[in-house]
């Protein structure tokens, strides 16, 4: 693979920086993510998270089954379902995109 090429397309990281994490003693995709923000963009990994382990498993030998996929957070504040199908402003902090719409008899404006 070209030193050039995008592995990580949200955050656009290259294979050739996730070489370098691996040569200063990265081993694990989490390593990585740290280091690049690699798998922190808006597929959460979904896209990259192969290339990534083929990276690891060509650079430092490991077998594809020692590469472990990234760990997963759950997001800082819970959306609630309401949030998301309705236009309730009876929550806090959450707010959903369709507050933003106006309906009349159910029907977007």
């Amino acid at each position: 693979m070209d030193k050039s090429v995008i592995v990580c397309r949200c955050e656009e990281i290259s294979y050739e920086e996730i070489e370098e994490v691996i040569n200063q003693g990265g081993r694990t995709f989490d390593d990585i993510k740290r280091i690049t923000r690699c798998g922190m963009g808006a597929c959460q990994s979904k896209i990259c998270s192969k290339l990534v382990a083929e990276v690891i498993h060509k650079q430092t030998g490991l077998s594809m089954e020692q590469i472990y996929p990234p760990r997963f957070r759950m997001p800082i504040s819970p959306v609630s379902l309401e949030a998301l199908a309705t236009d309730s402003q009876q929550f806090s902090t959450v707010k959903s995109v369709l507050d933003e719409i106006e309906l009349t008899d159910g029907k977007v404006k």
